[in-house]
């Protein structure tokens, strides 16, 4: 099935008030009972085919917590810069509000950056989503849940190697209870938001995709290769298979399939959003960098695919 890339419309057009009686439209509903399906039919073949193991992206898990703090720092430095706050969907102003918002992504920025308190820093990040609630409402935030993740994975890691918390003895090499913890919050965190926004600007904001479409026809990509599919049906569509990332990447499955997969359509709206897309974007890619790492290590993998944080076995490092 051809799609719409996956791109943020409340990054690029205002939201309308919500209207679920699309969601629940029998075509809609099939979609997403498909999609269902389709995560159920991956779980079940990933029991016999696990993944391959790939020995050097496997050596790479050491630094996942800077990789995940890299990805962190670099995407608020980016949003700042573009008079953002966590997301293109708020825009700061130039109050007391909007000093304050902007402070707070520059004090996780360089504590992530750094490495110094890092730990401190994500508790800030934590922090950082009901603060903006009260600024800018609950919708745009939840958007951002999977922000949360990173800063949960940090909580749980530390800093790792290539921080000052290391150098200075702060922190430690991460635990495999620890990695397996964060890279199972980094995937709720990631699969959840991708469902949450599928919904808000899609599903159940059907307005929302009709706008967005209109400014840029070129994204229904079924009309533009000759498939006779509208606009509607495209958004339904479209909605549909962002659950399904979302919910492939929520069972864990297959992960280095599954983040080659999602990777086209993440990067496929770069070439067309640029700046506001790549910095929106950064800490889901740090999210498919630590999935696609952990996946390829025989010890990790199982804790990439565990439905709940794995407990840590005798014979596990």
């Amino acid at each position: 099935m051809t799609v719409l890339p996956i791109a943020h419309e409340t990054w690029f057009v205002d939201e309308p008030p919500m209207d679920w009686s699309f969601a629940f439209e029998a075509a809609t509903l099939a979609l997403l009972g498909l999609a269902l399906a389709v995560t159920v039919a991956v779980r079940i073949a990933a029991t016999r085919f696990p993944g391959v193991d790939v020995p050097f992206l496997g050596a790479l898990a050491p630094y996942m917590p800077f990789a995940i703090r890299i990805h962190l720092a670099v995407s608020l430095v980016g949003l700042l810069s573009l008079g953002y706050y966590l997301s293109p969907a708020m825009d700061l102003e130039a109050d007391v509000a909007g000093f304050a918002l902007g402070a707070t992504m520059i004090v996780v920025a360089i504590t992530m950056a750094t490495g110094w308190y890092a730990r401190e820093g994500a508790w800030l990040l934590v922090a950082a989503g009901p603060i903006g609630m009260l600024e800018f409402g609950f919708s745009p935030v939840l958007q951002r849940v999977d922000m949360l993740g990173l800063a949960v994975f940090i909580l749980l890691t530390g800093a790792g190697r290539w921080s000052a918390d290391h150098e200075l003895g702060r922190a430690s090499e991460p635990s495999f209870q620890a990695q397996a913890t964060g890279v199972w919050a980094l995937r709720v965190a990631a699969g959840t938001a991708l469902i949450v926004v599928a919904f808000v600007e899609k599903l159940a904001n059907p307005d929302m995709g009709l706008r967005f479409l209109a400014e840029h026809p070129h994204f229904n990509v079924a009309r533009e290769i000759g498939v006779g599919m509208s606009n509607l049906e495209f958004i339904r569509a479209a909605g549909a298979v962002e659950v399904l990332f979302g919910l492939l990447i929520l069972s864990g499955a297959l992960p280095q399939a599954i983040v080659l997969i999602a990777g086209i359509p993440f990067n496929s709206t770069l070439y067309f959003f640029g700046s506001e897309e790549l910095m929106g974007h950064l800490p889901i890619y740090g999210t498919m960098l630590v999935l696609l790492v952990y996946g390829s290590d025989r010890a990790l993998r199982p804790a990439v695919s565990a439905l709940r944080p794995r407990r840590l076995q005798a014979s596990e490092p």
